[in-house]
């Protein structure tokens, strides 16, 4: 089969966030991911939609299907670990793929109140640390199915 310029092909994670992330869940739409920066308990969200860069890349009920995936990962997030304030965005300037970052935020954290990219070097989780966070992200999502 020849695959056209604009035919995406299969869908796949893209390698920095797959090196990045952890995988915590499989939803609807989008694989749900936990950052390996222990500074701040973040998730990143990737839709399974092949070729997606931009929001308007999905169509509208992959849109609303994305926000109500974001809602469940904002509340299990606020119901793990209680932040401050909750930061959600989709910026994609590095790594172009479609993902969305729902970061906690407290008021003592390395880069408050500044956006957390570029502040301080990542800390990866060590396995000890990851399993825990892992366990209580887990037990959020499954409290909000």
């Amino acid at each position: 089969m020849t695959r056209h310029a604009h035919d995406p092909g299969p869908w796949s994670l893209h390698p920095q966030l797959a090196t990045d992330s952890h995988p915590l869940a499989t939803l609807e739409l989008s694989e749900l991911r936990l950052m390996d920066d222990a500074n701040y308990p973040w998730l990143v969200l990737v839709p399974r939609v092949a070729g997606a860069r931009e929001l308007i890349d999905l169509e509208p009920a992959q849109r609303r299907q994305l926000t109500d995936e974001i809602d469940l990962a904002c509340r299990a997030l606020r119901d793990a670990v209680r932040p401050f304030k909750l930061n959600v965005a989709a910026l994609g300037n590095l790594v172009p793929q479609l993902h969305v970052h729902v970061i906690a935020r407290f008021e003592d954290d390395p880069a408050w109140p500044a956006p957390v990219w570029g502040r301080v070097t990542a800390r990866p989780y060590t396995p000890e640390a990851l399993v825990d966070r892992v366990r209580a992200l887990d037990a959020a999502l499954r409290g909000q199915a």
